[in-house]
């Protein structure tokens, strides 16, 4: 009897100490607190849409991780196929904008387009998107605007999509209607081409999908 008393208590004393233990990990612990591994970092917090003026339009993009710096960005539209158009090899502005949809900093989705590869033709400019599936999450994105604001979006995702089998009105919807958003969009060989037939691969499209995270205000806004 005095043996299975004794067992009793140690277990007792056991069990309250590790519950003490497990108590001050849950409350002072950096993974418990913070909900991630270790040396992991947040994505950074999304900054709220600016307000949209027909001065804003954007006009050159820079994306460090591919080596663009100030890339001219021209208004586009969108073919029968509800696909956005990228400007011709030739074009001094290599990148589209969707100018009808919503300004880069805007609520919703803004559209640009690039082509992907090189044309073997006089006066062609050096493709700017042709290494975009290289972007990584996190990656910065800045887009200068008209009125000398730049809107830095950050990138969350990377798809690759079969062109046969694109929805273009899907893969250009916003995420979250309440962000300002980004999608940088390149078409990746011929609509015509067959991929089933003489070993050809299928064309591709690439879509990043990025998000406003810092908004830079145009030099004058404060000098008054």
């Amino acid at each position: 009897m005095a043996w299975a008393v004794l067992l009793l208590g140690l277990w007792l004393w056991g069990r309250d100490l590790m519950d003490g233990v497990a108590a001050q990990l849950a409350t002072t612990g950096d993974v418990a607190a913070a909900g991630r591994p270790l040396g992991r970092q947040a994505p950074p917090h999304a900054h709220a849409p600016v307000t949209a003026a027909t001065t804003a339009r954007p006009v050159r993009i820079t994306i460090d991780a591919l080596g663009v710096r100030g890339a001219a960005i021209t208004g586009r539209g969108l073919d029968g196929d509800g696909m956005l158009t990228p400007p011709p090899y030739t074009s001094p502005e290599p990148v589209g904008w969707y100018a009808e949809g919503p300004q880069p900093g805007e609520a919703g989705a803004a559209l640009l387009v690039a082509r992907a590869g090189a044309e073997p033709a006089p006066g062609a400019q050096r493709t700017v998107f042709h290494r975009l599936p290289r972007l990584k999450p996190g990656d910065r994105v800045d887009i200068q605007r008209a009125d000398g604001s730049t809107a830095r979006f950050t990138v969350e995702d990377i798809q690759l999509y079969d062109r046969h089998r694109f929805d273009p009105r899907k893969a250009y919807a916003a995420h979250d209607r309440s962000r300002s958003e980004l999608r940088l969009i390149t078409y990746d060989g011929s609509r015509d081409r067959d991929p089933g037939r003489h070993g050809g691969n299928a064309a591709t499209v690439t879509v990043v999908s990025a998000y406003l995270t810092s908004y830079q205000q145009p030099p004058h806004a404060g000098a008054h």
